[in-house]
């Protein structure tokens, strides 16, 4: 897929993340639509990028409904948009349940249910999901989380197989932890010696090799992540085990301390 001069709908594009992404892809060319909660972050960013911004909160299906309607003629969906749901099951209220899978499950499922027919149509397109290390292997204290990215690999995965004749490509990027920006930055956890971060500007690069490349999955993280994920996709009582002999439960904590606000 052409990223120069195709129109490019990113969700979340408020956060830091979401912000190397849009800047990655205005160096390509690409014609924005931004979308976010907040009209004071999403403003400069459309203003240096040469893109559309529209405050979006996906948690709320009216408004959910109002981007499909503005953002019919999208030839590449980003779905970036996410909450942190972080924390044991019975810390969270079921209306944070339900506005944790709204924006993390359901918005890129329905986005993706409106914007790919036309795409179909066109022949050509790319349906981007930002997933998670989350969405391949289970940790502590993040059962919402999981189950929102796990569902959405699961998602992007099926509907690759069913578009793939069709010219329209899907992709998803799964970073690990992210240094500078995002759920994990932005909580200040601490990690156990050695493991690994990467940048957005790394996860902004996977985007763009998902687009140009029609990769269907690709991780954003040091090898050692990379393979405990695999590992845990194999072996996931045993991956579990070492898992917490690492403080995998200690930087569940961390995490849900940090981002208990913004669920």
């Amino acid at each position: 897929m052409q990223i120069s001069g195709s129109t490019v709908l990113l969700t979340g594009a408020t956060g830091g993340i979401g912000h190397a992404i849009a800047r990655a892809l205005a160096t390509r060319g690409a014609k924005l639509i931004l979308t976010g909660r907040r009209s004071d972050l999403l403003e400069p960013l459309a203003a240096e990028t040469g893109g559309r911004a529209l405050a979006i909160d996906l948690s709320d299906r009216a408004q959910l409904a109002r981007l499909v309607a503005e953002a019919a003629e999208v030839e590449i969906l980003v779905a970036n948009a996410a909450l942190p749901a972080s924390g044991t099951l019975d810390s969270f209220t079921v209306e944070e349940i339900d506005r944790a899978l709204e924006v993390n499950l359901r918005a890129p499922v329905v986005l993706a249910h409106e914007l790919a027919p036309q795409m179909v149509a066109r022949g050509r397109g790319q349906l981007v999901f930002i997933s998670s290390l989350s969405g391949k292997v289970t940790s502590p204290g993040a059962s919402v989380y999981n189950a929102s990215k796990f569902g959405l690999r699961g998602f992007a995965g099926a509907l690759r197989s069913d578009l793939r004749a069709s010219g329209v490509g899907v992709s998803s990027v799964f970073p690990g932890f992210i240094r500078d920006a995002g759920m994990f930055a932005e909580a200040k956890v601490a990690l156990p010696p050695g493991v690994g971060t990467r940048s957005p500007e790394d996860v902004a690069a996977a985007v763009l090799t998902a687009i140009e490349k029609n990769r269907g999955e690709i991780d954003v993280a040091p090898l050692p992540l990379r393979l405990s994920a695999v590992f845990g996709g194999i072996a996931p009582e045993l991956a579990a085990t070492v898992s917490r002999r690492l403080g995998a439960g200690e930087i569940a904590r961390s995490m849900e301390a940090g981002q208990r606000e913004k669920r």
